[in-house]
């Protein structure tokens, strides 16, 4: 069995704006082109996709903090989907199985909606099929407050990494995928502090009219056009250092100083979006429980018109 790990920032707007520094996007999709000639070459079996929600799939009606789709299907925002994924599902069950063993909670879902964190990535990893490879969603909240803490998530990765460990298939090469942040401050309205309408949106928005969604990625494509233009009241200015931070810490297996990180602390440096750095602490903490690794950064760009400082990195096990 190989086990490989690509961790990556998303951005909706990748396809709606374009950085005014045109080498930025340039870096961007090439990193993405090799990677994903990487991963073709590679042939997983298996991927296990760590993803956040941006209010597409997940609502306030029934939150959880962890959530292992057995079925589920793209839910077309930003046009990637709609689409049926290829989850296989005795084998996402065996994973719910061994991570309730391994003592973490986790809801699952025969219907999950899997939407923009979960799809771009494997838009530009597969060649644009979102079912190519057999793909197991474990959705982790990013967006809705209050967010499962930091320590809790690792243990999600590393109970992730016990069921990879069970497998002892020779001919199994999987994938893991975490994709998020890192500093990133989209719009995303927050309950306790938006209007009645928007926060029923919150509760119960599934399933939007093409006018409500058109809408909706409208205002984030303004705000990325009014970020990149200086305006640092729409959103949390983009942070680098924040960002160079993170990346060490991955890099180095510091799983004692991300254990450390608050809510808080994430917004105030990293914006609404830095939460879903959550995915890429799951996806390493399921990699290093399968032995030690070694990271490699393919790029890292503070892209402002994409609301995202985009970081792409790959892992193997030593």
């Amino acid at each position: 069995m190989t086990v490989k790990l690509i961790c990556a920032s998303h951005s909706p707007l990748m396809e709606f704006a374009s950085p005014e520094e045109k080498q930025q996007e340039q870096t961007v999709r090439h990193t993405f082109e090799k990677l994903a000639a990487e991963v073709k070459a590679y042939d997983p079996t298996l991927i296990i996709a760590f993803g956040p929600d941006h209010f597409n799939g997940f609502f306030y009606d029934l939150m959880p903090s962890f959530c292992v789709g057995v079925r589920a299907t793209a839910a077309g925002d930003w046009n990637y989907g709609p689409g049926e994924l290829n989850v296989p599902e005795n084998t996402a069950l065996d994973l719910i199985r061994r991570v309730l063993d391994e003592g973490v909670d986790v809801a699952y879902s025969y219907r999950m909606q899997a939407d923009h964190g979960v799809t771009q990535p494997l838009h530009f990893l597969c060649d644009g099929q979102l079912n190519r490879y057999p793909t197991i969603p474990i959705f982790i909240n990013g967006a809705a407050a209050p967010m499962p803490t930091t320590k809790r998530t690792i243990a999600l990765g590393r109970a992730v990494g016990a069921f990879i460990n069970s497998i002892n298939l020779e001919n199994e090469r999987i994938l893991i995928l975490g994709t998020g942040g890192l500093s990133h401050d989209p719009p995303t309205p927050q309950m306790g502090s938006a209007p009645p309408e928007v926060e029923e949106f919150l509760i119960a928005g599934r399933n939007p009219t093409v006018e409500a969604r058109n809408t909706r990625q409208a205002k984030i494509i303004s705000v990325g056009q009014r970020l990149a233009a200086g305006d640092k009241s729409v959103s949390v200015p983009l942070n680098p250092e924040w960002d160079e931070q993170l990346l060490e810490k991955f890099k180095n297996a510091d799983f004692a100083a991300l254990e450390n990180m608050t809510e808080d602390e994430i917004r105030r440096e990293g914006g609404r979006g830095g939460q879903e750095v959550r995915t890429w602490m799951a996806a390493f903490a399921a990699l290093e429980a399968v032995g030690d690794y070694e990271m490699t950064l393919h790029c890292y760009e503070p892209i402002s018109e994409w609301i995202a400082g985009f970081g792409i990195v790959s892992a193997e096990l030593k």
